[in-house]
């Protein structure tokens, strides 16, 4: 299948891109609105206003998208009230699926062409989906499908919450082997710099968070919400009240080279950032995760290990480290098996708690953006 892709403006070298360039706006969305507003758009549609709470309840809570199944309201209002609060946000474009159809990920073509992905990971006790905030991304962190596309634009609320909502409506209608299921983490690591997006990702945690009806009723226990060191963003994080996991993509403890490795660096420093984050965990009580992509001969080094093991010692954090999943044509690759274990073996003798990340997805281009950044030929051999 051909995809018609729309060229987004590539960031010069060395520029931060924090705005999204401006276009039109997403169709308004229950999921965009609090229960009061709701109430008001149901009712200058003409509606009785309670039909806003059935629309969420059969939005959020029966995960239902076809207004003729709607059987609570009257046959003649569904048409209206779908087109006032539930117009179709997302197109499926492609679904690749791996590990035996427990892994799939998703290319989303949203109203005006921008193109973004989302990737949903069964495992025995868990389901996990990774969501984009924003089509493309603007930090261009060279390493990065996605920071190498350069910035579209920010995603709406719902557009983020409707990436969420359409995971979980495969699990429930068991199109996911495993059987019925529902979706308990998620994490904001797809497309996009959350916090670059700040008011449209806080306001999704919100609606995932939500009780059922008014959201999906997760915990807030089970999202984690990625940067890559916006310092101001975090220390605003941490007074809304949700306690989310705080993810760090530090990718290096030196300002040296994660100047180079992640720009926004120049603007907020290595100190800077952890002191965010450890104002973050003091506030909210929760273990920050430090990110850490492993590349081969660039931040992998032993020294390296041990240095980041001393900003770390003593602090409610976790290091997460990440097999670099290479993009096609990059000069950057994955770490060495031995390299890996050897800055494995230096965090847990510095008495740092650390994981290797699980590599799912790289038969069906895991790394965030490697689909969407796919050319139309690509994307129709592979399709």
């Amino acid at each position: 299948m051909a995809i018609d892709l729309e060229a987004p403006r590539r960031p010069r070298p060395g520029e931060l891109t924090f705005e999204a360039p401006r276009r039109g706006k997403p169709p308004r969305h229950v999921a965009d609105l609090t229960p009061a507003q709701r109430r008001a758009v149901v009712a200058e549609a003409g509606f009785p206003a309670y039909r806003a709470e059935q629309v969420a309840r059969h939005y959020f809570a029966r995960l239902e998208p076809d207004p003729q199944r709607w059987t609570d309201v009257p046959v003649r209002e569904r048409a209206g009230l779908a087109a006032a609060l539930t117009p179709q946000l997302l197109t499926a474009v492609r679904e690749l699926t791996a590990d035996g159809g427990t892994t799939r990920k998703t290319l989303w073509r949203l109203f005006d062409g921008a193109l973004v992905e989302s990737v949903l990971m069964r495992y025995p006790d868990r389901v996990t989906m990774c969501i984009s905030s924003q089509a493309g991304c603007g930090m261009n962190c060279p390493f990065c499908a996605t920071g190498q596309a350069g910035l579209t634009r920010n995603l709406s609320t719902a557009e983020i919450v409707e990436q969420v909502v359409a995971g979980a409506r495969e699990l429930a209608a068991g199109e996911v082997p495993g059987g019925p299921g529902r979706v308990s983490n998620v994490v904001f690591m797809g497309m996009g710099e959350p916090m670059a997006n700040y008011r449209a990702m806080v306001a999704a945690v919100r609606r995932l968070t939500e009780p059922l009806p008014s959201g999906l009723g997760m915990s807030a226990r089970g999202v984690t919400v990625s940067t890559v060191g916006l310092a101001p963003r975090i220390r605003e994080l941490a007074q809304e009240g949700l306690p989310v996991t705080l993810a760090v993509s530090l990718h290096a403890p030196d300002d040296e080279l994660r100047d180079t490795l992640v720009p926004v660096n120049n603007r907020w420093r290595v100190d800077e950032v952890l002191d965010a984050a450890w104002e973050y965990a003091a506030r909210t009580r929760r273990r920050v995760s430090i990110e850490y992509a492993l590349i081969k001969d660039v931040n992998d080094q032993a020294w390296r290990a041990d240095l980041l093991a001393k900003r770390l010692r003593g602090k409610l954090v976790h290091v997460n480290l990440i097999p670099l999943n290479p993009t096609p044509g990059s000069k950057w690759t994955a770490s060495r098996p031995q390299d890996e274990r050897e800055f494995v073996r230096r965090l847990e003798a510095g008495g740092i708690a650390v994981t290797v990340r699980d590599t799912r997805g790289r038969e069906i281009d895991g790394a965030c953006g490697q689909l969407a950044a796919a050319s139309p030929q690509q994307a129709a051999a592979r399709g």
